[in-house]
């Protein structure tokens, strides 16, 4: 049966619209991240066992970016995109119920691989950690519980480009609420039933997975698009996407992988390392994962229907457009949470016991590294569908490839080469992952602009300056309201967070209005607009 009859296709928001409705389910599951790390930090704080468990629920965590939201999305779309112009719902149908045999098998036997293997991986990925036998086989056991969380979550991830391919965005956008819906309840309610609290959290990521996976499971029904798995390795759609996967792994998960490689480092610096760049890192992802994730969740599409159309300008409007989109957003956010990195930490973290001074200073060192790179980690997550889109894979993995060397180069020297005239630590893990970001991003925007995908439309100047003027003058707020105040130890939690709020409010307002005032209105995002160079 044709497609408008099996489902009619959902009037069509337009990009800010559908950017709106992932960033605003996004936000709710940020927040409830923030409440869930607040809790974290009264429960398990920053010793030896919550290094244990950041690393086990990081290793899972980090191949579902890497395969499941980063390759495989990226090659899946795409052709899913090209199955529903050139063969309908049949065609759709036939590709998704061989995709998730392939995926699902896969999946499986890497999960019992790893339960299995399970001493292998804590020795890779926390070499340090082999010398202190508690800590080593703590996040062992964690690991045997967290990483079946890769099957559940990837299939989930699966399900999710299913719908957002048909423009159902809100529903995956939503389904990583449940993560911390689950992780903050075993914090509160089953971690006094254990002996180690943290090992409460392994079973909480244990049970998100499944929980994520069955909420999508009717809307994907709803469709006529619910999987019956064959497995078919010969099928041409799962031979191209697993083509496509190949170097899409390392082109567009580089940070990721960076973010990794920084934790291996950290398992040899002092107790608390692992710990301090979690905390850092998940607040620089606050914007990344709201707004940079948002833009390019729904840019995928939209870029993959209009290169299967060849539609060269359109393809570049939308470019221009997430460009613009994503810079009025991480410029101010990279500026700001570098200005009030310990005052964000303390209102969120310190409690003065779990969590003490040192620990928000240290985790505030790490944080400025991480906010300067915030910039380019979103100008990452929008410039490489521009390859993708195209089926372009081996463009991104050469830029991948060298960005990670130079990631690997930088942390050795931060770290090690430098320890003796100056001591960055953990904080210049962070830096390494913020420089390599740029390298990267550089790289994928001229490898654009020399493909002639991209070129800049007009208005670029006049933006650019009103972007300018507008964060120079937020910064000028912010550091004349920080000034007011003084020890931010010294205040009571709520007065804290109360006061750090207003500031973060301020500095909205005088961005936003400075903005207003030079004549930038939100009408002007809402569609990307063809104008010529």
């Amino acid at each position: 049966m044709p497609e408008t009859q099996e489902h009619p296709q959902k009037p069509r928001r337009g990009l800010l619209g559908s950017s709106a409705i992932v960033g605003a389910m996004t936000m709710l599951s940020r927040i409830l991240g923030l409440i869930r790390d607040v809790v974290f930090a009264r429960v398990i704080g920053a010793d030896g066992f919550a290094d244990a468990f950041f690393v086990a629920f990081k290793i899972p965590n980090f191949l579902r970016r890497l395969f499941a939201e980063g390759a495989f999305a990226q090659a899946f779309v795409p052709v899913l995109t090209e199955y529903r112009n050139e063969g309908g719902h049949a065609a759709v149908k036939e590709l998704i119920d061989r995709v998730a045999g392939a995926l699902g098998s896969v999946l499986i036997v890497l999960t019992v691989v790893a339960v299995i293997a399970a001493p292998m991986l804590a020795g890779l990925f926390a070499p340090g950690f082999v010398g202190d036998s508690a800590k080593f086989q703590a996040t062992t056991e964690m690991i045997r519980v967290t990483f079946p969380y890769l099957l559940f979550i990837s299939l989930t991830g699966f399900a999710g480009g299913i719908l957002n391919s048909y423009d159902r965005f809100a529903v995956p956008a939503f389904t990583p609420v449940w993560l911390n819906v689950c992780l903050i309840s075993a914090a509160l309610v089953a971690a006094p039933w254990f002996e180690q609290p943290v090992f409460a959290l392994a079973w909480g990521v244990f049970a998100a997975g499944i929980i994520q996976l069955l909420f999508q499971i009717p809307f994907l029904a709803n469709i006529h698009l619910l999987p019956s798995p064959k497995l078919d390795w010969q099928y041409p759609g799962v031979k191209k996407i697993l083509r496509l996967m190949a170097p899409a792994i390392f082109g567009v998960s580089v940070s990721q992988i960076n973010l990794l490689l920084d934790t291996v480092i950290a398992s040899f610096l002092p107790t608390g390392s692992v710990s301090w760049l979690y905390y850092s890192d998940r607040l620089a992802e606050l914007p990344l994962g709201v707004f940079g994730v948002a833009a390019a969740t729904v840019i995928l599409p939209s870029l993959s229907r209009q290169h299967a159309a060849k539609s060269v300008d359109e393809f570049n409007a939308i470019l221009d457009w997430a460009i613009r989109f994503v810079l009025l957003i991480a410029v101010p956010a990279s500026i700001a949470l570098m200005m009030i990195s310990e005052p964000l930490l303390a209102a969120l973290f310190y409690d003065g016991s779990e969590i003490d001074q040192r620990d928000i200073v240290m985790a505030g060192f790490s944080l400025r590294a991480y906010a300067l790179g915030v910039v380019a980690f979103m100008l990452i997550k929008v410039l490489a569908p521009g390859f993708y889109a195209r089926q372009d894979t081996k463009t991104p993995v050469k830029i991948g490839l060298v960005a990670m060397a130079a990631n690997m180069v930088m942390n050795l020297i931060f770290v090690f080469a430098l320890h003796h005239y100056f001591s960055l630590g953990h904080a210049g893990l962070a830096l390494a992952t913020s420089f390599a970001a740029f390298l990267n991003a550089g790289l994928l925007f001229r490898g654009l602009r020399r493909s002639g995908v991209y070129r800049a439309q007009n208005g670029w100047a006049s933006f650019a300056g009103m972007l300018l003027l507008a964060n120079a003058i937020m910064a000028g707020v912010l550091y004349l309201s920080l000034a007011q105040f003084g020890d931010w130890f010294a205040m009571a939690f709520l007065t804290r967070a109360l006061t750090v709020l207003g500031i973060c409010s301020v500095g909205f307002i005088a961005y936003a209005a400075t903005l207003l005032v030079c004549g930038f209105r939100l009408s002007q995002l809402r569609s990307p607009a063809k104008r010529p160079a």
